[in-house]
């Protein structure tokens, strides 16, 4: 049976969809973006500063849901402009240090028009 996850410590879902749902010993993340979820805004401008927001908001989302970063197997990346990859790069990096198997596209618009968006499935 699917369990519906839900943090405070992460943004509100803007749609009619739950921030992760846990099943079968797996977490899938919807894709989280630079929402500071304490003032419910976008109030990073530089991809540095989204990134680090929309990888506090997945780290916090997983451990709701009894699950890490590192538990990590594949994530998806979405990027409004390919020329943020490396400086994204760098800072993903960082947080996902298990190396899980990813794919990153670029793509016309996102949400809020941020600069990145990124989903995650983990292991419970």
């Amino acid at each position: 049976m699917a369990e519906v996850i839900y943090t405070k410590n992460a943004p509100d879902a803007i749609g009619p969809y739950s921030q992760a749902i846990k099943t079968n010993g797996l977490v899938f993340t919807s894709g989280q973006i630079a929402i500071n979820p304490a003032t419910g805004s976008v109030e990073a401008t530089t991809i540095e500063g989204q990134t680090e927001q929309v990888m506090k908001n997945l780290q916090n989302l997983l451990e709701a849901a009894g699950s890490s970063l590192e538990k990590a197997v594949k994530t998806v990346c979405f990027l409004a402009d390919m020329n943020d990859f490396a400086a994204f790069n760098e800072i993903y990096g960082k947080y996902f240090t298990g190396k899980p198997a990813r794919s990153c596209v670029a793509v016309k618009t996102l949400p809020k028009n941020v600069l990145c968006e990124v989903e995650v499935i983990a292991e419970a």
